[in-house]
């Protein structure tokens, strides 16, 4: 019979970019919106500060996912570099370890030993990679995936807000892009959560809560400074 069940880890990698991309876009140029807004600037000024930041947040993103998952690849490539050389020059004690590994999950010691040396004949390194080290092809880390996703997501996180304050009037554009800046993040966290297969409250409670907590923090920041300069 052919196996179909349905999981949803194979989408761990791009998700967790492209919501971290999302939510970051959304928080940030609200935020930043909210916060020139505060100190009475004029339409003009707070699209010219939100667009910079929408640009400036996409590429550092994108650069950011970048830089940290390719340290994640190299420290992968590394060990399965460590685990080659040791598969080549002492396979017995690499099927001891991996038998051990097995029995430690609950599998008997004999069971455990057939089924080291029957996976190590097919493919040693992967194996090792999955049980012994944590690497599978699930979750591998892929840079160039990661970058993308972001700073895609991040665009359109950042072009919300932004668009909202085009076109809201000056005396309550604030208002407007921080309880629109809710609304689209409750929906980020509501989508993220059936992508991953999860429950939608918690999900959407938190990225609301924390970047409710993020746009009144920069709000009385900038109304602070804009009140001095």
């Amino acid at each position: 019979m052919r196996h179909s069940e349905l999981h949803r880890s194979d989408r761990i990698g791009w998700l967790r970019a492209a919501v971290l991309g999302a939510n970051d876009g959304i928080v940030s140029t609200a935020s930043l919106i909210v916060g020139v807004a505060a100190t009475g600037a004029s339409r003009s000024a707070v699209i010219v500060a939100s667009t910079a930041g929408l640009v400036a947040g996409a590429m550092s993103m994108a650069a950011g996912e970048y830089v940290s998952v390719s340290s994640q690849a190299d420290t992968e490539r590394a060990d399965l570099g460590r685990e080659e050389r040791e598969l080549a020059t002492d396979p017995s004690s690499e099927h001891e370890e991996l038998a051990r590994i097995y029995e430690s999950r609950g599998v008997s010691a004999e069971l455990a030993h057939q089924v080291a040396g029957e996976l190590m004949a097919h493919d040693a390194l992967g194996a090792h990679s999955r049980d012994e080290l944590g690497i599978s092809h699930t979750i591998t880390a892929r840079p160039l995936q990661a970058a993308g996703s972001s700073a895609v997501s991040f665009t359109i996180g950042a072009l919300l807000p932004v668009l909202v304050a085009a076109i809201t009037p000056t005396a309550l554009r604030a208002w407007m892009v921080a309880l629109s800046a809710l609304v689209f993040l409750a929906a980020l966290g509501v989508m993220s959560a059936r992508l991953g297969g999860a429950k939608v409250g918690r999900p959407a409670l938190r990225v609301t809560v924390w970047g409710a907590a993020a746009m009144v923090i920069t709000a009385l920041i900038g109304k602070a400074v804009g009140s001095v300069v």
